[in-house]
């Protein structure tokens, strides 16, 4: 399983949240605390907001903890809005196409999680996609078809209603084809001015997601970067808008 943080608020330098914390994304990427996979080494990526109608990305293929070009990156650039994501591959090759943040216009999205015997099910679901949805998709992971399904379900109009559309989907194409392994997501995205977040499994056992406010900014991220208190875990099966440090939940 993979690892991911998102962040919101002031202006910050990316590597006060990637490189700097005791438990930072890159020490995740080492030893991840609360997930089965503890080395994500299969790449990483970031994507961030500045005054410019779309985000900036930087993927790579490298172990985030051995790359200079990411420590160089993070220590220079200063974002408002920014999101990062170290990959542990369920399947999918190692290369810079399937690595996360995956990047439409002006909406990110990253994720953890799997798709249960995802190639019983990759032939129905890229089906299911119209021809000016399917040709944007560069890689072959089932965290950008989840992407693109729920953009096909109307995400840039009804973030909530696409997302639970898709889910269904998802579930309903794993039980026709007999795919019994379960589909579990956290999944973060954003349109740059606000998220949603996603923890939900079909097995009741979703991957952690955890959320920490500080004042008007707000860290969300797959674990604690900290041993510190205001870290709140996000509730299975639901899924979080954040506008501001404000948030609303919704039952999946």
């Amino acid at each position: 399983m993979c690892r991911w943080l998102a962040y919101q608020g002031s202006p910050i330098y990316l590597d006060e949240l990637i490189f700097h914390p005791e438990h930072s994304l890159v020490h995740q990427s080492i030893e991840a605390r609360k997930t089965i996979a503890r080395v994500n080494a299969d790449g990483f990526g970031l994507g961030w907001y500045t005054e410019r109608s779309t985000p900036g990305q930087f993927h790579e293929v490298l172990p985030a903890w051995g790359d200079e070009n990411l420590r160089s990156l993070a220590h220079h650039i200063r974002s408002h809005r920014f999101m990062a994501h170290v990959r542990s591959s369920t399947g999918s090759r190692v290369s810079r196409s399937n690595c996360h943040p995956f990047i439409i216009d002006n909406w990110m999205f990253l994720h953890n999680g799997q798709i249960g015997e995802f190639c019983k099910v990759k032939y129905s679901l890229e089906r299911m996609l119209p021809e000016d949805i399917y040709i944007k998709q560069q890689g072959s992971t089932d965290s950008e078809l989840i992407f693109l399904l729920m953009i096909m379900n109307g995400l840039f109009e009804q973030p909530v209603s696409a997302i639970r559309k898709t889910i269904y989907d998802i579930e309903q194409t794993m039980a026709r084809k007999g795919a019994t392994e379960p589909f579990k997501a956290s999944i973060c995205v954003s349109d740059g001015e606000q998220f949603w977040l996603v923890r939900y499994s079909s097995d009741q056992q979703p991957p952690t997601v955890f959320v920490k406010k500080q004042g008007e900014d707000i860290i969300l991220a797959s674990e604690p970067l900290a041993n510190e208190p205001g870290w709140e875990s996000v509730a299975p099966q639901t899924i979080t808008y954040v506008l501001g440090n404000h948030c609303q939940t919704y039952q999946i």
